[in-house]
């Protein structure tokens, strides 16, 4: 069998953003909890008669979207690291 090593086209590109922070795991966790805390507030003000339908329901569907972001990504980290520690030195 005769392997070829693949060249890409285009030179590799430089990261330009900023350092990565090193609370950003708890930062994260802070903004699912403010999403999941303004779907809560939309609908007690629906229930209360202070707000409005719409609001409630993009709300809680803001949530339930990034409840399904986080739970992919939560398992996905978890595949990776099932496969890294069962690595065989």
């Amino acid at each position: 069998m005769r392997v070829e090593p693949l060249v890409p086209d285009a030179p590799a590109r430089k990261l330009t953003g900023p350092p990565p922070q090193s609370d950003a795991f708890a930062k994260t966790l802070d903004a699912l909890g403010g999403t999941f805390q303004g779907a809560e507030r939309a609908e007690d003000a629906f229930a209360a008669g202070t707000g409005n339908l719409q609001r409630a329901v993009y709300e809680r569907a803001l949530a339930d979207v990034a409840l399904s972001v986080a739970t992919a990504a939560a398992q996905r980290t978890a595949q990776a690291l099932q496969s890294i520690l069962g690595m065989q030195i």
